[in-house]
């Protein structure tokens, strides 16, 4: 027994030990036979396919014995006859009332006349020769022969105009030719009330007759660098020999520069003229006075364009050349402009700083003052600068507006002086009574404040206002002699229906001062004896009504200074008080 006992747990161990010997072997024999792993790559795309379907028929056939069959039904109408009276009408459709395309025509001619011996008359055609050719011709004449009271002398004048044109437009560009002729009459009849004799008036020749004669040649081109050109002379010549000749060649080129534009303008100016007789402060009338000015200029200008602003960066380069007395000088000027939009419509700021050599001439004077001697000196004018800012927009769809402040300095700036009676004179012409005007230059620096309102109350009716302040300071501390402080207009357009239509203008001119001297030996105007004369501000309102009797046929009345005021539009001259004119117009094609 003791033996069983001892051999039993041995045999045990035995068996545990086989048994671990047999797992050591399995795993050994799992690690041996372990392939390991392998990546697999796919080389063909995956394309599935749909099977065919076939669809179920929604009504199978049936063979059954006990369907029934449908019967057949008939419907039958019984008719009766009822009396009506009703007609219905036939339909038509609405028409749009069109409006007739205005008759346009090729010509007009229209005249008139009326108190105190006042006559108008115009002409116009334009005609076209080809489809793309054509011309042009207008004449335009206005005179009066009444007398204005308190004149010892004529008064009458006459202006009389002749416009032609040619213009011809090919595939790249446009080219036209421009001429005109004019013949004015003026008399230097403003001489102070009983200053002289009967005889003394009688001997005065107060005449004076202006004549132009002018050419322009222009051209101008599609999608090229340059852009036009313009050719410009003039001849203009008076009664007492004197006489101008002016050419003045102006052309521009654009170019792209990124996505701005650059423009250079180029300008050649040249004026020269004589006149016969010498300053009404000599003693006689020689010598005479001769003048000559050129002007070369270039204008290079930047125009930038952004969201609601418009910049122009220019400068202005000049050289002048007095060639009569062989002085020359070299002027830049800024040329600098810019636009705001603030809030659409309703308001643009906008502003700039500008200047120029303007070329004065004797026809540009005599525009501004045919009362002007024939003893000038023509001097061209420095304008430095010309500094302004400004706000201008639609308060309303119907109202508009535009304020302006402005800063300018001038060099030998132009005004208008009478000149001193010198009765010594002996010339061809009577101007040397103190009845006629020269030419000051003085440096003025000018304040101005301009306002103004356009109100447009429908397509028949329009109304503005305007009015402008000014304050001058001069380098001589005298006056600006002539130059109002105050100047106003008001306008009105109204379309009466389709037949009548009217209109009326009114200006306002503030007072001015002037200069009234008596000439001595001495030729020295500071040493004459000399006062200051005060001139009123007027006021004067001209009205027109009108009646379109046909499509060619029209006719107008026309009423001027309707205050009757003879006011003083320069020293001693009075203008004429009312005026009424009817006359006629007729449209036609030639």
């Amino acid at each position: 027994m003791r033996e069983y006992k001892m051999r039993q747990p041995f045999g045990l161990l035995i068996l545990l030990f086989l048994g671990a010997l047999q797992i050591v072997s399995a795993q050994e024999e799992e690690e041996t036979d372990d392939i390991g792993t392998e990546t697999v790559t796919v080389t063909k795309a995956y394309t599935p396919t749909i099977s065919d379907a076939f669809k179920i028929k929604s009504v199978p056939n049936l063979n059954d014995s006990i369907v029934l069959q449908k019967k057949k039904i008939e419907y039958s109408i019984f008719s009766v006859p009822v009396a009506s009276t009703f007609t219905p009408a036939k339909g038509k459709a609405n028409a749009v009332k069109k409006t007739p395309p205005p008759v346009l025509y090729n010509s007009y001619a229209s005249a008139g006349g009326g108190n105190p011996a006042n006559v108008m008359g115009k002409f116009y055609t334009s005609r076209t020769i080809d489809r793309e050719s054509g011309y042009t011709i207008g004449l335009d004449h206005n005179s009066s022969r009444g007398d204005i009271e308190g004149t010892a002398l004529d008064n009458i004048f006459s202006n009389t105009k002749l416009d032609a044109s040619y213009s011809k437009r090919d595939r790249d560009f446009n080219w036209g030719v421009d001429f005109d002729s004019q013949h004015q009459l003026y008399n230097w009849y403003g001489i102070e009330n009983g200053a002289f004799t009967e005889t003394e008036v009688n001997s005065i020749d107060e005449r004076q007759n202006y004549y132009t004669a002018g050419i322009t040649g222009k051209i101008s081109m599609e999608d090229a660098y340059f852009e036009d050109a313009k050719l410009h002379y003039r001849r203009f010549w008076d009664a007492v020999k004197s006489g101008e000749n002016r050419a003045v060649l102006d052309a521009g080129l654009a170019f792209p520069v990124a996505e701005e534009e650059l423009g250079i303008r180029a300008k050649v100016d040249f004026v020269n003229g004589t006149f016969e007789n010498s300053s009404l402060n000599n003693e006689n009338n020689e010598p005479g006075i001769n003048y000559s000015n050129l002007q070369v200029g270039l204008n290079p200008n930047l125009r930038m364009l952004a969201d609601g602003l418009v910049l122009n960066l220019g400068v202005k380069l000049v050289y002048g050349l007095d060639l009569e007395n062989s002085d020359s000088n070299f002027y830049i000027y800024p040329a600098v402009t810019a636009s705001y939009n603030l809030l659409d419509e309703l308001a643009i700021v906008y502003g700039g700083v500008e200047g120029e050599l303007n070329q004065n001439s004797y026809y540009g004077l005599v525009g501004d003052n045919p009362y002007v001697s024939p003893t000038l000196t023509i001097q061209p004018t420095d304008k430095q600068y010309d500094g302004y800012l400004g706000l201008k927009g639609q308060l309303l769809p119907n109202l508009s507006y535009n304020v302006k402040a402005s800063y300018t300095a001038e060099n030998r700036k132009p005004l208008y002086m009478l000149n001193p009676q010198n009765t010594v004179r002996t010339d061809e012409k009577g101007y040397y009574y103190g009845n006629s005007f020269h030419v000051f230059y003085d440096d003025v620096k000018t304040i101005g404040v301009f306002g103004e309102l356009n109100v447009d109350v429908n397509r028949n009716f329009t109304l503005g206002v305007n009015a402008e302040y000014f304050n001058y300071s001069t380098e001589t501390d005298n006056p600006a002699w002539n130059l109002p402080e105050l100047t106003g207009s008001l306008f009105m357009d109204y379309q009466i229906g389709e037949k009548w239509f009217a209109g009326a203008n009114l200006f306002y001119v503030g007072s001015r001062e002037d200069l009234a001297s008596v000439a001595n030996s001495s030729g020295i105007p500071s040493s004459f004896t000399s006062e200051i004369v005060e001139l009123d501000s007027f006021f004067d309102a001209n009205a027109h009504i009108g009646y379109r009797w046909t499509d060619q046929w029209s006719f107008f009345l026309k009423a001027a200074n309707i205050a009757n005021n003879n006011y003083l539009r320069w020293a001693n001259y009075p203008v004429q008080g009312l005026q009424i004119m009817g006359g006629a117009t007729y449209k036609f094609d030639l």
